[in-house]
């Protein structure tokens, strides 16, 4: 597995990560020991990016990850992890926490919970717009002072916002959704990124498994985030799957799965000036196997132009 840049931090990680929230209930139930067995796999398949957040199982995911690199070795894993992020209480609705008492607390319970003494990257989740993103920035940066966090990220944010975060304190990684079927980074974010020196870092590269081709349909329980999603739904699903299956057929001249086409049109996009570091996640260790396959994929240019004009925006 070849090594990429986190952003001008001095960080580098696998140019695959592991996308760790399955782990902890978001798509079905979860299952501890499958899950070490998921994070062990990715180890040694060169993968040592592992992603979480705090509101992930409620804590419960950096726990799972904190046990596993206990035994495992603090050195085998770069943490990527999140705060900001509110679950509900009571059926009521999410909320968001970027003020800077909220970040100093959330990163050391972040601490406690993984058992570890520095986060490798830290990230705001989700923003809040009643607080200014210089404010929320420099409230991190005092975390990169203190030892506490070695570098900085934003989810979920616009060009405009990383710019005005990145001028605080370097950004090392923004991460946010981006796949075949999710382009629009491919607008601002992206070019800014590149230009600025900032690694992106895609979450559900693999459509939430829809790209995989591997669903035998579209009916997730309510504890599937699936089941809120409308592109699993209806007319949605279906006109998705027509696009689908046009990419199984590529995907068997490639001679590569559905997984290994998609996260290696992501990987194609890597250049000396743009870094683009997939996390797609998984809880079962033949998963892991499958996708650290894509970083030795090659695609041609004209595979990529196919691909493309299939999974158009507008289509």
């Amino acid at each position: 597995m070849y090594r990429l840049p986190l952003g001008r931090s001095d960080i580098q990680v696998s140019a695959l990560g592991l996308g760790c929230v399955g782990m902890s209930g978001a798509y079905g139930t979860a299952d501890e020991r499958q899950s070490f067995a998921t994070m062990g796999a990715a180890i040694e398949q060169g993968i040592d990016f592992f992603d979480t957040a705090d509101m992930y199982g409620r804590g419960h995911n950096e726990e799972l990850i904190g046990r596993f690199i206990h035994e495992a070795g603090r050195e085998k894993v770069i943490i990527g992890t999140k705060f900001g992020s509110i679950p509900a209480e009571d059926g009521g609705a999410p909320s968001v926490d970027n003020s800077p008492k909220h970040i100093a607390a959330a990163c050391d319970a972040s601490l406690k919970r993984l058992g570890v003494d520095t986060i490798d990257l830290y990230y705001m989740h989700r923003r809040d717009p009643e607080v200014p993103i210089e404010e929320s920035v420099g409230a991190m940066a005092k975390l990169v002072e203190a030892g506490k966090v070695r570098a900085l990220g934003l989810s979920e944010v616009s060009a405009q916002t990383l710019r005005k975060g990145h001028a605080v304190h370097p950004i090392a990684a923004l991460q946010s959704e981006y796949s075949l079927w999710f382009r629009k980074p491919e607008k601002d974010v992206l070019p800014t990124c590149r230009e600025l020196g900032i690694t992106f870092v895609p979450f559900s590269p693999l459509g939430r498994a829809f790209l995989t081709g591997t669903l035998p349909d579209t009916s997730f329980d309510g504890r599937d985030i699936r089941s809120t999603l409308p592109r699993f739904q209806g007319e949605a699903a279906a006109r998705n799957r027509k696009l689908v299956a046009k990419m199984a057929d590529l995907a068997k001249r490639c001679n590569v799965t559905m997984a290994q086409l998609a996260l290696a049109w992501l990987l194609a996009k890597n250049t000396d000036q743009q870094w683009i570091v997939p996390i797609p996640g998984t809880k079962r260790p033949q998963y892991v196997i499958e996708n650290a396959k894509a970083a030795r994929a090659t695609l041609s240019p004209h595979d990529i132009a196919e691909l493309e004009e299939i999974f158009s925006p507008d289509a």
